[in-house]
């Protein structure tokens, strides 16, 4: 009688053993098949936004809000004149990490042209709307007119990287002078490229298909 009471005990031990085995083996194949799968959730290349073995995930707005406007902000306002209550200030960096950070932002402009020009990139994310309808066109249409200009598109971001590349050798240089000058020049890009694609055209009919 005990040896049969022992015996059903070995049975069941090796029973449950053998089950955690199997468990642990389709634990680690649905882990594997999980990492196989899984794909990003927020940046998603689109089929045709493929370029060679590169992707192109934000669209140019995100660009521009992300590293343009922001590296092209710092430059603005790191330089300049103040009049306040006190009276008048001249706004200039200071310290060797003040100058450290115009120089990042000119590299970050340099390389925004590069990416402002990589082919299949959309005019703003899927599903966005313009802010002030009728001051600005809709992302469908800018992306038409970028499409149909594109070679002044690329021809803005090249004068877009060039004042960068200027901006990068006055802040080595500490050079105040240049930098505003830069940053006059600068202003007149962006807003001629804004007027030439961002706002409504004269003539409706030119941003159709």
């Amino acid at each position: 009688m005990l040896d049969r009471f022992s015996g059903s005990m070995i049975t069941v031990a090796v029973a449950a053993a053998v089950a955690v085995v199997l468990g642990l083996m389709a634990s680690s194949s649905l882990a594997a098949a999980r990492q196989k799968t899984a794909t990003p959730t927020t940046l998603v290349p689109g089929p045709s936004n493929a370029i060679g073995d590169r992707q192109v995930y934000s669209s140019i707005k995100d660009l521009m809000v992300s590293i343009v406007d922001p590296s092209a902000d710092a430059l603005w306002g790191a330089v300049g004149t103040v009049m306040d209550k006190e009276g008048i200030h001249e706004l200039l960096p200071k310290t060797q990490e003040e100058w450290l950070d115009l120089r990042r932002a000119a590299i970050r402009i340099i390389e925004g042209g590069n990416l402002l020009m990589m082919p299949g990139r959309e005019a703003a994310p899927v599903g966005t709307k313009s802010e002030t309808p009728g001051v600005e066109l809709e992302p469908a249409q800018i992306a038409v007119l970028i499409k149909k200009k594109r070679k002044e598109f690329n021809e803005f971001a090249k004068a877009l990287q060039l004042l960068g590349l200027e901006a990068l050798r006055a802040s080595d240089a500490k050079n105040v002078d240049l930098l505003v000058d830069i940053g006059g020049r600068m202003e007149n890009i962006c807003e001629g490229c804004h007027k030439t694609f961002w706002y409504p055209s004269e003539n409706p009919a030119s941003i159709r298909n």
